[in-house]
């Protein structure tokens, strides 16, 4: 399965989702391989950084900011079960071959009154790739949340009868997201019984179920 993460803006935690996606499946036994196609490259400073500390690799990473995205990404899916695409905020033509290259394209968001809806420059994006892929798939992923506050609640609400819809589960702030963003690990590795941890399986089993 292809996944691209994508949102035309900065800031909403693609690479962090997109991280914690391809070391949860690896942690499940799943071969992976995230392609960071933002020119910005902060996956692949994360992979760094885990080098340098001597913590074994889960997956690999590889950057790929180009608009060929689509042709050359199938061939890297073939020796692995999800590819994950950290996508660039911003850059159309990028994200236009991402979402032709994926199966399914999550877009994050955070509970706010500019966040809970995607940009109309991403919509259009979206509806023109299914001209090509019809049966793509895509959801929004409700991000840096606090479940309990009121516009998360009601961020969610809008979100849920919105097309595309938005996933069940959700991802909050949590401080263990940065220290992993630091040191090149995961929330799970630097505590397996957190609530970040629990969120990101939750987020990966939902995902899995997405598979065309």
């Amino acid at each position: 399965m292809i996944v691209a993460l994508l949102n035309q803006k900065g800031g909403t935690g693609k690479t962090t989702l997109a991280l914690h996606l391809a070391g949860q499946w690896a942690q499940e036994g799943k071969r992976g391989l995230l392609v960071d196609a933002d020119p910005q490259g902060s996956a692949l400073d994360w992979a760094a950084q885990r080098a340098r500390s001597g913590a074994g690799r889960l997956f690999g990473t590889v950057g790929l900011p180009r608009e060929t995205l689509h042709r050359e990404v199938p061939s890297l899916a073939g020796d692995v079960d999800h590819l994950i695409i950290d996508g660039p905020p911003r850059v159309a033509a990028l994200m236009r071959s991402a979402l032709l290259a994926a199966d399914v394209v999550l877009i994050p968001v955070q509970p706010s009154p500019f966040d809970g809806w995607a940009s109309a420059e991403m919509l259009r994006l979206l509806d023109e790739a299914r001209l090509f892929k019809p049966g793509l798939v895509a959801r929004f992923v409700l991000n840096r949340c606090a479940a309990r506050t009121v516009i998360a609640r009601e961020t969610a609400a809008t979100l849920a009868d919105h097309d595309p819809p938005v996933l069940a589960a959700t991802v909050g702030q949590r401080i263990v997201f940065a220290d992993a963003a630091q040191t090149g690990r995961l929330a799970a590795e630097i505590d397996a019984d957190s609530i970040a941890a629990n969120e990101i399986a939750a987020l990966a089993a939902e995902v899995g179920r997405l598979a065309p």
